[in-house]
């Protein structure tokens, strides 16, 4: 039996879609089997990974790193084009090519990182929501699209070239998708009848379905996955990132997410963000290892080299915050003489830690390259 997720509406021409509240919705979901089983994998290795906040020599460092990747992988699957080298580079003042891509992933960070400040003082609001809009799209792509204000026009989603008539969905009429995320934030503020992660599943689907702004949904609906868990105090701290799983699976994201508007079965879309949710984590706790196996790797071979002075390993740890610097970055980060620096730069280059990437004779840049590698995995354009 097909559940009722929704209605449409005609629109002299086409129809739009208006989910159903999920306050109605919500009774009708049925967690046995199969999505047990995902629930209980998936709530498993989330708690592993919020452990591993605490088990990091500084956690901070690694989490700010983990962020810029989830802000380039998001910004991807939009369409920007940039590495996560780009960002680090740009980060530190280098000049470098489609600066506006880059912006747009910065503009990411800005906004993850200020929610995460107001969500410890202050709860989900639409009033946040509509900030962490303007923060996504100030002074890049979509500028001109009202940033920071619920659309006043009708929208839809389909192939360029596509009108209301062919599109792949027309989300509500602009009051109507008004009242919709109004009843959504009413929704975020009730007791949840179901688990917090098939309730994050339900809430990031619905946020899509209405589809509230002129650009910048998906990011937004992204981001409030994290944060809602947050917020919920199911993380400690912001690690989990399901882009670089929904980037993987891009087809399958959107045609599960249309499926329950067509079928009506959230079941399958529930399954499916379980599975990501396990996936990233298992993702997101192995790179903290790989993180610790090079940090002592390369503690190490410091010794060995008999560089292991104060100097050195200071460095060290802040390859892992800044892993794109200068000698003068590194002159600040140690507070060394300027010809100091340079030889402890020069003598990182010939153990490889340190990569040279600019070729130039002036304004050098070097590169954390194996550290780097570990999180620029998946992060290749689309």
């Amino acid at each position: 039996m097909i559940k009722k997720t929704g209605s449409y509406v005609d629109q002299g021409g086409y129809q739009a879609f208006i989910p159903a509240s999920l306050a109605k919705t919500v009774p009708s979901i049925k967690i046995e089997g199969e999505l047990q089983e995902l629930l209980e994998q998936a709530t498993l290795f989330l708690a592993r990974l919020d452990g591993i906040g605490y088990t990091l020599p500084n956690s901070d460092l690694f989490i700010a790193m983990y962020v810029r990747k989830e802000a380039l992988l998001s910004s991807q699957i939009e369409g920007t084009q940039a590495s996560l080298q780009h960002v680090l580079a740009f980060e530190r003042g280098a000049k470098i090519d489609n600066p506006d891509d880059v912006e747009e992933v910065i503009n990411y960070i800005n906004a993850l990182d200020y929610g995460i400040e107001k969500l410890a003082d202050f709860p989900m609001s639409l009033r946040l929501i509509k900030e962490l809009h303007g923060i996504l799209l100030q002074g890049v792509r979509g500028k001109e699209q009202t940033p920071g204000q619920f659309r006043t026009v009708q929208n839809w989603i389909g192939p360029a070239g596509s009108s209301p008539k062919t599109a792949t969905l027309v989300p509500p009429p602009p009051q109507e998708a008004l009242r919709a995320m109004q009843e959504l934030e009413l929704y975020l503020h009730e007791h949840a009848a179901v688990p917090h992660l098939v309730n994050c599943a339900l809430i990031h689907y619905q946020f899509e379905t209405i589809h509230p702004f002129l650009d910048g949904n998906g990011r937004l609906g992204r981001l409030l996955i994290t944060f809602y868990l947050f917020w919920k105090g199911i993380l400690q701290k912001p690690l989990l990132y399901l882009s670089y799983f929904f980037k993987n699976n891009r087809q399958e994201y959107y045609d599960r997410l249309t499926m329950v508007r067509t079928t009506g079965d959230y079941e399958q879309w529930i399954k499916f963000f379980l599975k990501g949710v396990t996936q990233t984590s298992v993702a997101a706790i192995e790179d903290a290892k790989q993180i610790l196996q090079l940090r002592e790797q390369h503690r190490q071979l410091l010794w060995v080299q008999n560089r292991s002075s104060q100097s050195a390993l200071v460095a060290l740890e802040n390859l892992f915050y800044m892993p794109v610097v200068s000698v003068k970055d590194v002159q600040n980060m140690v507070g060394l003489t300027y010809q100091a620096a340079s030889n402890l730069v020069t003598h990182f280059e010939n153990l490889g830690i340190l990569k040279e990437v600019t070729g130039k004779k002036r304004d050098k840049r070097y590169v954390y390259t194996a550290y780097v590698e570990i999180l620029s995995e998946g992060t290749s354009s689309l």
